[in-house]
């Protein structure tokens, strides 16, 4: 490669090599997922919490009005499971914890410190932080970490407590407040994360794989992301790092359910139609 490095980023599974979701697979086990290495912060292109109020009027001003109405659609949520090796690390489906979504007034009734909140909207990449107490959060956004009213970093998105998703034991909450308050400051090349997820994670877990570079991405793939296409039948993608896994994770949360399940039919019915062709090896 020499000295210049090509940024890497994921568009479709159409570029990746994926398993059949009707379970029918064509080959033993599950295929290599994308490397997200030389990938931007999948939240650069979101709008979110301004850091004073001439900033936030100004990007209320250029937003798109038709974007300040969308809502948060439930029945597009992408439900998934994560393993390392053979454990679950990580789950988000109806079947064991609660998805249900509250408006930031109402959330903020539920929220205690050290709780990791997560901001949803359709279209959207998610957004999570750490609840400090006194109606404030710590995030991760724009590289920069911010110390914010909830209700401002919510920016009208639905949201709700996600202690439950990551299974790692988590840190006292007196240091989950403490790593996120001493992190409020830094920016840009100081950041050790690549999204307001691996961040909020990181202060709840203190594990180094939610930071850049906290794997080396060498030999097999211990990361196996499990998304859930029906009760039946689900496709799976193998990763070298955590970082990897939640980018890809991430990127299926922003397109939501349906066009998750729509790229990958499309996938499969080229993949199809290859194999198919005279001649074809």
């Amino acid at each position: 490669m020499g000295n210049q490095m090509d940024k890497l980023s994921h568009l479709s599974y159409a570029e990746v090599p994926t398993v059949d979701p009707n379970g029918v697979d064509t080959e033993e086990g599950p295929r290599i997922g994308v490397s997200y290495i030389f990938s931007n912060d999948d939240e650069e292109q979101e709008d979110g919490c301004a850091v004073d109020g001439t900033e936030r009027r100004e990007r209320r001003e250029r937003r798109d009005p038709n974007q300040e109405e969308k809502q948060y659609n439930p029945r597009d949520e992408v439900e998934c499971a994560v393993y390392y090796r053979d454990e679950c690390i990580y789950e988000k489906s109806a079947k064991c914890a609660s998805l249900e979504v509250y408006s930031p007034e109402n959330l903020l009734n539920k929220c205690k410190a050290g709780d990791l909140v997560e901001f949803l909207a359709t279209g959207q990449f998610p957004h999570w932080a750490v609840y400090v107490g006194d109606f404030q959060v710590v995030h991760l956004h724009r590289a920069e970490v911010k110390n914010s009213f909830l209700t401002d970093a919510s920016q009208g998105r639905r949201c709700r407590i996600v202690n439950d998703f990551y299974k790692f034991k988590a840190l006292g909450p007196d240091m989950v407040v403490q790593n996120a308050m001493e992190q409020v400051g830094l920016k840009d090349r100081e950041l050790s994360w690549r999204n307001s997820e691996c961040f909020a994670a990181w202060c709840m877990f203190g594990k180094r794989e939610f930071k850049m570079g906290g794997e080396i991405r060498i030999g097999k793939q211990p990361y196996r992301l499990k998304v859930f296409v029906s009760d039946k039948h689900s496709h799976v993608l193998e990763f070298q790092s955590l970082e990897d896994m939640i980018m890809e994770k991430r990127r299926n949360d922003h397109l939501g359910r349906t066009a998750v399940l729509q790229e990958l039919a499309t996938h499969f019915s080229s993949v199809e139609e290859t194999i198919c062709e005279p001649g074809s090896d």
